[in-house]
């Protein structure tokens, strides 16, 4: 199989990887052949999916004793390979973007139950990172996984369950791609369904007393908010009974809202705000003053994604649900005193609390909060601002977002830290799967 050498980087150009060694796996064997000749090479090795991770987990870096890493393009490693009906799952190849598997999922007449707003991310990378949507009866991705095949280092495939290796199942659903290659996932699945979206702009302080009322009420709720302003705007998404039509925005609406306003118009302001800070907290208000509302439905997966074509910057923690409202608060009394200021919004998500090891909901309901800044703009001072007061209110940061937390401060938010890292010295006790990244948060 032919290896080039390829310059990697994110999406969000964060992080860049000169040089890599990159091949492109179409088989199994594939797999096996390129993680055995890689280690025998003494190199590292890391699977690359879609890129959209805003932290440097993904990237082909070498570690350690490993002088070279071998990225592993995963695009044609994708596709659906099992489909039980009567148990309403399916089995999919690692490499699958989420939007190639819910067109798939759709066809079949089934659906995920729950999704984040963008769908670029490759089924292993979502897992391995912690991807979620937001409801606070549901969790992540992670927790509809059944089963999963792995790599590992000496080119073995390995098969974990809840029955079958339990405890590098535990590890391996958000398993920041430390213990193996994902070659498959076994998903648990719904009947394919549809939501109904109900978006209007209200008042953060209306927000904030309401907030865990309107956690409760609906199946899908959150929220944004301009950091210079006072406006938000909530969503709520609820599933349509079986029996009624669905009523979709009109095509033209759709294209002029989302297409035209959140995209086109917002990325001129984005860009003027950039060009003159001066006009970011007018321009903020300005933006939140043109969210209007609106009630359509379709397809679960259409109203859960959201295109996004303004590029930015991120940062997102969990924090116990209890202390969202707080959060918030000290965030509306710092960020006027920032030198820069905030052209992007924030987001507000909630999700039940679940038994996967490095999850950021492990064993608590959780808030999300998550920060942004249009590319181009500093962001650092205000990302540091929120990490201070997201730690302080026990946060865990998302592993695919920007963070500066380390091995030291992650064990102590982690319960199950350390028996995730037993897992990883047994699978990997010479870190073919390691980079800097995984050195900092898990320790060399």
């Amino acid at each position: 199989m032919k290896i080039t050498r390829t310059t990697w980087s994110n999406w969000a150009n964060t992080t860049v990887a000169p040089g890599s060694g990159t091949a492109r796996p179409r088989h199994a064997a594939d797999l096996s052949r390129l993680v055995t000749e890689a280690r025998a090479n003494g190199h590292g090795v890391r699977p690359l999916g879609s890129g959209h991770s805003f932290s440097d987990i993904a990237a082909p870096l070498p570690a350690g004793a490993h002088e070279e890493s071998m990225a592993l393009d995963m695009s044609e490693w994708s596709g659906i390979t099992d489909v039980d009906r009567d148990r309403g799952t399916v089995t999919v190849r690692g490499g699958t973007p989420l939007h190639l598997l819910n067109e798939q999922l759709d066809r079949l007449g089934l659906a995920l139950p729950n999704l984040g707003d963008i769908d670029r991310q490759t089924v292993a990378g979502a897992i391995s990172t912690g991807t979620h949507g937001t409801g606070a009866e549901l969790g992540g991705l992670a927790t509809e996984v059944l089963a999963m095949e792995l790599v590992l280092a000496d080119g073995s495939t390995l098969r974990c369950s809840p029955t079958e290796e339990p405890e590098v199942f535990h590890a391996a659903r958000v398993g920041l791609g430390a213990l193996g290659v994902i070659s498959t996932v076994t998903l648990r699945c719904v009947p394919a369904f549809a939501l109904a979206a109900e978006e209007h702009p209200r008042g953060l302080d209306e927000v904030l007393g309401e907030f865990d009322r309107l956690a409760a009420d609906n199946d899908h709720f959150e929220f944004y908010w301009f950091p210079h302003s006072t406006r938000t705007l909530v969503k709520r998404n609820n599933r349509v009974p079986e029996h009624e039509r669905p009523r979709p925005l009109h095509p033209l609406r759709s294209w002029l809202e989302y297409r035209v306003l959140e995209n086109g118009l917002f990325g001129l302001a984005c860009e003027l705000g950039r060009r003159s800070p001066a006009t970011v907290k007018r321009l903020n208000r300005i933006c939140g003053a043109t969210w209007s509302g609106r009630s359509y439905g379709d397809t679960s997966h259409r109203v859960f994604v959201t295109s996004r074509t303004v590029r930015f910057v991120e940062s997102e923690y969990a924090v116990p649900r209890e202390r969202l409202p707080e959060v918030i608060e000290r965030l509306r009394g710092t960020v006027g005193r920032l030198r820069h200021p905030v052209m992007f919004p924030v987001e507000v998500r909630v999700a039940a609390a679940d038994d996967v090891w490095l999850s950021t909901a492990h064993g608590r309901e959780t808030a999300y909060v998550a920060v942004h800044q249009y590319s181009g703009m500093p962001y650092r001072e205000w990302f540091d601002t929120f990490e201070g007061i997201v730690r302080e209110a026990d946060g865990r940061p998302h592993w695919g977002k920007m963070h500066g937390l380390t091995a030291a401060e992650l064990r102590a938010r982690y319960p199950r830290f350390d028996d995730f890292l037993r897992v990883r010295d047994r699978l990997d006790p010479e870190r073919v799967f390691g980079n800097p990244y995984l050195a900092r948060v898990l320790g060399s």
